[in-house]
């Protein structure tokens, strides 16, 4: 079996985010959060603001030719939804965006869109939550900045507890079981998201999956990228599909993508219901049409038979060769075949002379 655990550290490292895209939005969130706390009407009525969305997870990768990029902004209101519509709640915050970033911002259906010289930000507002919810939305481990990576690498190093909304709280299970609710200006309705719980959820599953599976979705994110990057599913319902579909106790990218892309074509080859996590009522896969499913899922079988080929290849040239077709450039190329034949090392675990230092973590603390 060819896991070419090299080339994949490679292959991550050219298309997950770099340094500077990391503390471009960290700069545009920290900026924003700043400026709502210092606000004389917002401050009042801001019970906290959190990272959410891929950068938390850990699944994102870097912006299509290298354009700015993007991270998402909760901010956990006192509006009550008995007082404000979708629209009246997102009204509240224009005097400060005027003011901030005037020019700048766009309301869009379920977020407000800021586009920055540097960064994009989607400021996500939400309802009142709880009383007993404030204190746990305030807490500092989910106000900090630490995608699930940045919490893996501290914890080889560090003895850090693990952050509350990361693991299964026994003692305080209010945000497990509380969806909070965020304006939908489309359908002109409140609606439940559980930013929390698909944190929570994707920590987990990284575990079960001997921490491959973060990397399984930002490979398969780019393949779709490259492949089919104006169709549907893509963003968050494509990486739900992938985390219904990858296997717990792969022991490789090279594993998870191929199970993955399998299990799809042998589960899914119609549209499924999948549930969020958190508010199971909620099809991820609602907004996907049957007909972008069907061209998105022909898409799959070809990458499948792809992906089977090069993990079952018999030598490191032919595995890589295939895993180019599925990635395209950002896979590393293999070896040019020399005259000694003896490339034992390489056929055996995909190990080859590097003239630069592979890095395979993603985090801030390597």
């Amino acid at each position: 079996m060819m896991k070419l655990p090299t080339y994949f550290s490679d292959f991550l490292r050219n298309i997950r985010l770099t340094p500077s895209q990391i503390n471009d939005l960290i700069t545009g969130h920290t900026t924003l959060r700043d400026r709502l706390n210092k606000d004389e009407t917002l401050s009042k009525i801001i019970v906290s603001t959190f990272l959410q969305g891929s950068y938390r997870r850990s699944t994102a990768i870097r912006p299509k030719n290298e354009q700015r990029s993007d991270v998402d902004v909760i901010v956990v209101t006192r509006l009550s939804q008995d007082e404000y519509t979708p629209e009246q709640a997102m009204k509240v915050f224009e005097p400060f965006l005027e003011k901030y970033y005037a020019g700048k911002y766009r309301y869009q259906g379920r977020s407000i869109g800021i586009e920055l010289s540097y960064v994009d930000l989607d400021l996500v507002i939400t309802s009142a939550p709880s009383e007993a919810e404030e204190g746990i939305l305030q807490s500092e481990d989910l106000l900090n900045t630490y995608s699930i990576e940045d919490y893996e690498e501290i914890s080889k190093s560090v003895s850090t507890p693990i952050p509350f909304f990361l693991t299964e709280s026994t003692t305080e299970p209010e945000w497990k079981t509380s969806p909070l609710f965020i304006p939908d200006r489309n359908v002109e309705k409140w609606v439940k998201t559980h930013p929390l719980e698909q944190i929570r959820w994707t920590w987990n599953k990284n575990a079960k999956c001997n921490k491959h599976y973060v990397n399984v979705v930002k490979a398969l994110k780019w393949w779709k990228r490259i492949n089919d990057p104006e169709n549907n599913p893509k963003s968050y319902p494509l990486e739900h599909l992938i985390g219904q579909s990858c296997p717990d106790g792969i022991e490789s990218v090279a594993e998870g993508v191929t199970f993955t892309l399998e299990y799809i074509v042998d589960n899914y080859k119609e549209k499924p219901f999948l549930s969020d996590h958190g508010v199971p009522e909620h099809d991820v896969l609602g907004r996907v049409t049957d007909e972008e499913y069907e061209a998105f899922y022909e898409k799959v079988k070809d990458a499948a038979i792809i992906a089977r080929k090069a993990l079952d290849a018999e030598t490191v040239e032919e595995s890589a060769e295939e895993w180019r077709k599925l990635f395209g450039n950002k896979f590393p190329e293999p070896p040019k075949r020399s005259t000694n034949s003896s490339n034992s090392t390489g056929s055996q675990g995909g190990f080859t002379t590097r003239t630069d230092k592979t890095i395979p973590g993603g985090g801030r603390f390597a």
